[in-house]
Parts: structure tokens; C-alpha cells; sequence
């Protein structure tokens, strides 16, 4: 269930038959304010004020008094104030924000190093947890956090390996009577290491740094250099970036973003004049130099850098994924956060020490966000089910991949990115018996003879491949270049893939093992030798069963430790099995 906003504005609540009403009116200095939320902090008790600004708060009869809080539109949230049960003529006043955004504005750093009262280190991070589940501390281990410093990234940015110690050369360029000068295919006779930004349009800084320095980028998003950053703007995708976020541009006849405008292009702030500060953050009651926006809490916020166009071919779009699933439906679907910014069960947003109260859990959101490289969030979602028998001399195989659990397509954004199906059937001996019939993977599965060197394995890839243009290389990362389309193979939301396969029975008989493995590839495997790309791959999914001549029995169950027996989802089982057939 969606939930645009931490609480409803106004909630019957079950309370203690002794009421005591709280009444009062909320104002600004140009009068009453109407539509005001007032609540008793950190909890769901809350009215709206009516036409004149009064409320009246019903509370259960108590010695202690409450603290309230106060916001409206366009206001600093108010507060706290501390009223018995009971009290009326409470007078809250609120106080307008700024109602534009300052471009001048000096962006707050994360870090407490920065030495500044409103580094979020000083009061949302604990130190001395161990796994503190505090938004600082979880921002830091996030892809958020790195996505300057990420060595990935920069390799791709610069042409270089992993250790940024070794470059491709420049990308040579032929000259076209027509269209000029254009790439040609690195010379592979000689040292390369991949391809690179900086290599294809070395006097361009690009606009990479629209998603990935936002903070350095507002001023400049075709003109920040990531070789070049520095301040705030090493921290990335920083809190203070995110928590200025006034609106998102987008189009009303799709709702996605413009082409041709990334990241802070699609974005509105509403950055403070200098002697001011404002936050904006996902609850109504946390009063300060705070004001509340129902966009915190909805995946239109994540829409500017989780889209992306270039030269005409959709590159990036889980936002457009999700938006046209299911998932994106107003009651019955899930937001981006629901997934990646999940509840851990902590009941605090700041430490203690600092002022923070205990909030109910399942209004608490991890700022983890868990992606592409968490294992356990790819471990949860996609279901795999076999169909494995005996039909005259061969065996019959029928897989079915589903996205059950990701509200956008599997893989998504970087097309670089690829899960890969292999499938086969051995005999006693352990020898792979012949395939017969069925789709085999493509020789950008890994040639070579290592284990993970799949090229011409019965199975398939689920991926989008992209075409360059010029040189016809594919699959390409590279689409900062003319590319095409050649195919997209991924599975949308809640989508099944099925294909058959056949294998030649052996004629030593004996038992048959046939087994089906789903493996996640951030990179393509010859990107992936190029940069010196360290990540492995993570099993998602496998299934493997034995079948026998003679009486029927039950599949292999998996060993221990297995990611079949470590699976979480009991009400969705991740293999099926057809039953054994005697030969």
C-alpha cells in the first residue's frame, strides 16, 4: 500500500474513554491559517484546522503534557509545545519559509569535519553502533554516498582500469565527407582498457555529473568535470542535496521527465538566502528550521536521475518502469522507497542526546538503499520454476524466470547490466548430455574456458543490448555515443519468461541431474576483464533436481547454506518440479 504521506490528516483513534480536548487556533502574522496539520508529536494523533484556524484535539486524560506541533503550506513546522489534556486557547504561530530558491546558497556538508552547527553527522549518525541504523550512517554505505568516488565509475568516465593506473588511448576518429569526424573501433592489437567519456569527448565534461555531484552540478550540469570536484561536492548524492528538493519537472501528458534534462535539470530547490536555513524532510512534526513535503515519500522524487535519454534511445527508465507497472498504482502499489528505503525497525531518525523521540518503526525509512549491488535484495526477487522429464530419447526441460519482487524491469537503468539463465543436463559420469533444441547463450556471455564463461550454454540473457553506430560495437556501455537498440530481453514487473529445452538422453542410462542457474552480471563479461572489474557475480536463483530409472522420488532438496534453502519467501515457491518420469 502506498503511503504519500507519514500520517492521515485526520485519524479516529482508539483512546482511552476519558477524553480531554486540546482547542486552540494556529495563525500566522497575517492571521488565521486553515488546512493546518496539528499533531501530537510523533504519533498519528492529529486535526486540520478549519476556516478560522481553530482546532480541537481530543487526548486521552493524562497528569503529563503533550507536545505539539503545527504545519501548514508553505511554513516552518511549529512547535513543539507542551499543553495538558484539557487546555484550550493554545496559540500557535507559524512562520512563513523562504518562498523562492537562492542560487547563492552554500550547500551544508554531511560530515561533521565540515565543523558547521547543521552537518548531519552531528546529530543523525552514532558512532559507536555497530550497525547503526541512523540516516548518516546508513547514507555512507549507500551507492548515494560514493557516486563521485565510486572507482567503477570513474574508470568509465575516464577510460581507465579499475586503479585509474592504466588509460586506453584516445579513441581514434576517421573523417566522413558528410557527417565529419567520427569514432572508429579501438585498435585491440594494444593495450585497452575499456571504454571512457573522457576518451570519446576528451574537451567535454559531459553531464554525468547531473546525477552523480548533484551538489557541484546545479550550477553547471553540462559543465562540472568529475576529475575536478571537490567540497560538498565529493559527498555525492548528499543529504542536503535531497532535503532542498521542492518539486520535480515533469511532463503532465507522461509523467516523466523531459528528454534532455538529467538530473538537477528536472529538479526545483528551495535553497534558503544566507542568514536562513530550511530542510525539507518526509514528517509534519519535526519543528524547526523544517517543513514538510509529501514528495519525500513518493518515486516522482527519484524520477530526474532514474530516466535518462541520450541521442534518442532510452538508456535509463526504472522510473518509467515502474510508472507504467502496476506497482505504481495509487492504492494497491508500492513507491520506490517502499522497496529501497525499507523499514529496519528503528524507532529513531536522530540520536537521543540530540533531541529525538521514538517514532512508530513503519514510519521510519532506511536511507540503506539497497540496489544492484545488494545480494539480498537480488537473492528476493525473481522466481524460478522447472519442468524437467523424459520424453523418448531426450530430456524435456521448461524453465520460467517471473519478476516477482522488482516494481521496474529486471536488470534496470545501466545498460551494462545482465542476469544470466543456464541451464543444463549431465549424466552419471558428470559429462553435459548434448542440446538438442532451445536458446543458447550469446558469446557475450563469457568466452574462455572459466566456470563463469557461459557463451554457447543452453540458456539465455536477460538484458538490453545496445548497437553503437559508428564502430557496430555491441553489447556497448558506452551510451554517451550514438547508439541503437538491437534487443531488450529483461523482464518487466510481474512479467514470466518461459523457454524449452531438449537434451539427448545418453546410452550409458543411469540417473540425470538437470539443473537451472539465474546469475546477476553488473557488466558484461569482456567490460567486465577490460576495467579489472573485481565484482563477482551473485547467484540469484538455482534449481536442480536428479531424475532417476525405476521409482519415483522426491527433487534434490538443497544443501544447506544454499540460496534456495536461505530463500525468505515461503508463500512463493521458488522452484517447481514436474515429477519423475521411469524410463
Amino acid at each position: 500500500m502506498r503511503d504519500p504521506s507519514p500520517y492521515v490528516a485526520l485519524l479516529v483513534a482508539i483512546v482511552p474513554a476519558a477524553l480531554a480536548q486540546m482547542s486552540g487556533i494556529v495563525r500566522s502574522e497575517s492571521g488565521p491559517v486553515s488546512g493546518a496539520t496539528v499533531r501530537v508529536e510523533r504519533t498519528a494523533l492529529a486535526v486540520t484546522t478549519g476556516r478560522d484556524g481553530a482546532f480541537a484535539l481530543p487526548a486521552a486524560v493524562s497528569q503529563s503534557p503533550l507536545s505539539l506541533t503545527a504545519y501548514a503550506p508553505g511554513y516552518y513546522i511549529a512547535g513543539p509545545f507542551r499543553a495538558q489534556p484539557g487546555s484550550a486557547h493554545i496559540d500557535i504561530l507559524l512562520k512563513k519559509h523562504p518562498e523562492r530558491d537562492h542560487a547563492g546558497y552554500e550547500w551544508v556538508a554531511a560530515a561533521s569535519s565540515a565543523g558547521r552547527e547543521f552537518n548531519c553527522q552531528n546529530c543523525h549518525a552514532d558512532s559507536g553502533a555497530k550497525d547503526s541504523p541512523l540516516p548518516f550512517d546508513e547514507w555512507l554505505k549507500d551507492a548515494h554516498g560514493t557516486s563521485v568516488q565510486s572507482r567503477r565509475f570513474l574508470s568509465m568516465y575516464n577510460g581507465t582500469d579499475l586503479s585509474g593506473a592504466h588509460r586506453s588511448p584516445p579513441t581514434p576518429r576517421g573523417v566522413h565527407s558528410e557527417y565529419g569526424s567520427f569514432p572508429l573501433p579501438p585498435d585491440l592489437t594494444k593495450p585497452y582498457f575499456g571504454p571512457g567519456f573522457k576518451l570519446d569527448f576528451p574537451r567535454s565534461a559531459g553531464a554525468c555529473a547531473a546525477c552523480h555531484a548533484p551538489a557541484a552540478a546545479v550550477a553547471a550540469p553540462y559543465g562540472t568535470d568529475f576529475n575536478s570536484v571537490a567540497g560538498v561536492g565529493r559527498e555525492g548524492v548528499t543529504c542536503d542535496f535531497c532535503h532542498k528538493i521542492w518539486s520535480v519537472r515533469l511532463a503532465p501528458s507522461t509523467g516523466l521527465p523531459y528528454p534532455g534534462m538529467p538530473g538537477v535539470l528536472s529538479i526545483a530547490f528551495r535553497r534558503p538566502p544566507p542568514g536562513s536555513q530550511l530542510f525539507i524532510g518526509p514528517y509534519d512534526d519535526v519543528a524547526g528550521e523544517d517543513t514538510y513535503s509529501p514528495l519525500q515519500r513518493r518515486s516522482q522524487i527519484c524520477a530526474p536521475c532514474h530516466y535518462g535519454q541520450f541521442w534518442g534511445v532510452q538508456v535509463y527508465n526504472s522510473f518509467g518502469e515502474w510508472l507504467a507497472s502496476s506497482y505504481a498504482d495509487p492504492v494497491s502499489g508500492e513507491t520506490c522507497q517502499d522497496c529501497h528505503m525499507p523499514r529496519r525497525g528503528s524507532a529513531l531518525v536522530a540520536r537521543r542526546d540530540k533531541g529525538a523521540g521514538d517514532r512508530d518503526p513503519k514510519t521510519v525509512y532506511s536511507h540503506l538503499m539497497p540496489g544492484a549491488s545488494d545480494i539480498a535484495l537480488l537473492r528476493d526477487t525473481a522466481v524460478l520454476r522447472v519442468n524437467a522429464q523424459r520424453a523418448g530419447s531426450a530430456i524435456q526441460v521448461r524453465v520460467q524466470v517471473t519478476n516477482a519482487r522488482a516494481g521496474h524491469h529486471i536488470p534496470t537503468d545501466h545498460p551494462a547490466r545482465n542476469i544470466i539463465l543456464v541451464v543444463s543436463a549431465t549424466d552419471a559420469t558428470g559429462h553435459e548430455l548434448r542440446q538438442l533444441s532451445g536458446p543458447v547463450i550469446p558469446d557475450w556471455g563469457g568466452q574462455g574456458n572459466e566456470p563463469a564463461d557461459y557463451a554457447g550454454r543452453p540458456g539465455k540473457i536477460f538484458a538490453k543490448v545496445l548497437e553503437e553506430l559508428w564502430t557496430g560495437a555491441a553489447p556497448t556501455a558506452a551510451y554517451w555515443n550514438p547508439t541503437r537498440l538491437r534487443e531488450d530481453t529483461r523482464l518487466a514487473a510481474k512479467a514470466t519468461d518461459t523457454t524449452d529445452y531438449q537434451f539427448a538422453v545418453s546410452g550409458n542410462g543411469g540417473p540425470v541431474v538437470v539443473r537451472a542457474t539465474l546469475v546477476f552480471r553488473r557488466a558484461f563479461r569482456t567490460l567486465n576483464r577490460q576495467k579489472g572489474w573485481d565484482t563477482p557475480d551473485v547467484l540469484m536463483n538455482e534449481w536442480h533436481a536428479q531424475l532417476l530409472c525405476g521409482a519415483k522420488r522426491r527433487p534434490t532438496p538443497a544443501s544447506p547454506g544454499s540460496p534456495v534453502a536461505r530463500s525468505k519467501v515461503p508463500v512463493r515457491p521458488r522452484a517447481a518440479w514436474s515429477g519423475w518420469t521411469r524410463w
